[in-house]
C-alpha cells in the first residue's frame, strides 16, 4: 500500500495535514460560556410524543411543522400535517423548551395517542421522521421495553449522533430499563426536586447521565391549560431546552462535545471545581 494509499478513515500522519482543532480549556467552559445571551435562534427541536398544541400561549407561537404517525390496516401511516395535542404530555414538555429557549423553533410528530399509549414501531417511525429531517435536537419523553425495537432504534440514534443530531432522552419513571434512554449515544435524563430550571446534575452512577427538575411542576397541558406535573419526561425538555442555547450559540460542537460541556456546567461539578461557586453566583 502506497503512502497516499491509506486505510478507509484515516489520516495522513503529516502534521501540517491534520484538522486544524481550537480547543477550550476545561475551566473555561462555564454555564455563561455555554449558553449566556443564547435564546435557540436557528435552532430545530422536535418533540416527539403526544402532539403540540400550537396555539398554547407556552409555546409562543414557535411550532413549525412535523408529522403524525398513526397504525393503519397495513402497517404505520405517516402523514405530514398539523396537528393537535390528544393528551397534554408534549405541550408540557415543549412549554419548558420554549421557557428556556424562547427562539428555537418547535417541531412535533405525533406518535402517541389520548390514552398516551403507542406502539413501539410509531415510536421508531417518529424518531426516523425527526432523523431524516435532521432536527438539532430530538426531545423523547418516552420509551419502549420490546426488545424488537432496539436494533433498529439503536441504529436510528446512531445516525443522528453522527449527523450532529442530539437525542435527549427520558429514563423510564420505573425502576426498570427502556430504550433509547440506555443508549450511550443520546443524552438520558432522570429528575430532581430543585425548582431552578437550569440547575442540572450530572449523575455518576450509570446509566443515567444527567438529573433536571422534574418534581411538582407548573406545566402548560391541552386545550390552553395548565396543570401540575411530576416525572422524568418533564426533567429531560429541559436539558433539550439547554442543549438548544447550547447549540445556538457554538453551532460546530459535535453530540460528543454537548455532553462534555454539559458534565462541565453540572451543579455539582462547577460546585467541585475551586473558585467555581462565586462564578456561579454570577452567572
Amino acid at each position: 500500500m502506497g503512502e497516499q494509499e491509506l486505510p478507509a478513515f484515516s489520516w495522513p500522519t503529516r502534521p501540517e495535514d491534520q484538522p486544524s482543532i481550537h480547543p477550550v480549556p476545561w475551566h473555561e467552559i462555564t454555564p455563561d460560556w455555554a449558553w449566556g445571551g443564547s435564546t435557540g435562534a436557528g435552532v430545530k427541536v422536535c418533540v416527539v410524543d403526544s402532539g403540540l398544541e400550537a396555539d398554547h400561549p407556552a409555546l409562543g407561537g414557535m411550532v413549525r411543522g412535523g408529522a403524525i404517525v398513526e397504525k393503519g390496516e397495513e402497517g404505520i401511516i405517516l402523514r405530514e400535517e398539523p396537528h393537535s395535542d390528544l393528551f397534554g404530555h408534549a405541550t408540557a414538555c415543549a412549554g419548558i423548551i420554549h421557557s428556556l429557549a424562547p427562539e428555537a423553533e418547535l417541531y412535533s410528530v405525533r406518535v402517541l395517542g389520548p390514552n398516551l399509549k403507542g406502539g413501539g414501531d410509531a415510536l421508531v417511525a417518529g424518531v426516523r421522521w425527526a432523523v431524516d429531517q435532521k432536527m438539532d435536537v430530538i426531545n423523547l419523553s418516552l420509551s419502549t421495553r420490546k426488545q424488537e425495537h432496539v436494533s433498529v432504534l439503536h441504529h436510528l440514534a446512531d445516525e443522528a449522533y453522527f449527523q450532529g443530531t442530539v437525542i435527549v432522552a427520558s429514563a423510564n419513571n420505573m425502576p426498570v430499563y427502556s430504550y433509547p434512554w440506555l443508549f450511550s449515544t443520546v443524552i438520558s435524563v432522570a429528575s430532581h426536586a430543585e425548582p431552578d430550571p437550569f440547575t442540572f446534575y450530572y449523575n455518576p452512577d450509570p446509566p443515567v447521565e444527567f438529573t433536571a427538575p422534574g418534581v411538582d411542576l407548573d406545566l402548560a397541558w391541552a386545550d390552553h391549560s395548565r396543570a401540575m406535573g411530576t416525572g422524568n419526561s418533564y426533567a429531560t425538555p429541559h436539558i433539550s431546552g439547554i442543549v438548544a442555547l447550547i447549540k445556538s450559540k457554538h453551532r460546530m460542537l459535535t453530540p460528543f462535545q454537548i455532553k462534555t460541556v454539559l458534565y462541565y456546567t453540572a451543579r455539582n461539578v462547577r460546585d467541585a471545581i475551586p473558585g467555581e461557586e462565586e462564578a456561579m453566583r454570577r452567572v
